[in-house]
């Protein structure tokens, strides 16, 4: 099986359906808040995400913290997953959204403590992982 997609690139990184994802989205949905959420998964990045987006409006250097650490997590997943530091990573895929959020949250808590050079490699980041701050922004709902 070729692992390249029709324009020669690596073919996209799907994380596992099941996964700390999944655990976190379960316990996100029996009622749990995202820190609740977070300890009952914290090697998942949806609930970091959910934490750095709650903190950006009023606390930029603890959203800056907990979106560092979704990223971390979803780094670490997307390796597990094959994911060689380039390629799709595609937002409609469930399990991929949580690493996203964090990216993207990642890139505005950077920009907001006036990390310019940060922000622009998650928002660029963003689109090579053929995504835009504004489909990621989306999925917020």
């Amino acid at each position: 099986m070729s692992h390249d997609n029709l324009l020669g690139g690596p073919a996209p990184t799907l994380l596992p359906a099941e996964g700390p994802d999944a655990t976190a989205r379960a316990a996100l949905a029996a009622g749990d808040d995202a820190r609740a959420a977070a300890r009952t998964a914290p090697s998942a990045s949806l609930p970091w995400a959910l934490l750095a987006e709650q903190a950006l409006a009023t606390d930029a250097v603890a959203a800056y913290a907990f979106a560092r650490t979704g990223y971390h997590r979803g780094l670490d997943a997307l390796r597990r997953a094959g994911w060689r530091g380039q390629g799709p990573v595609p937002a409609a895929h469930e399990p991929n959204q949580g690493f996203l959020r964090a990216l993207l949250a990642l890139a505005q808590a950077a920009e907001a403590i006036g990390e310019d050079d940060e922000a622009t490699r998650c928002r660029t980041f963003l689109v090579d992982s053929g995504t835009s701050a504004d489909e990621v922004m989306a999925l917020r709902g």
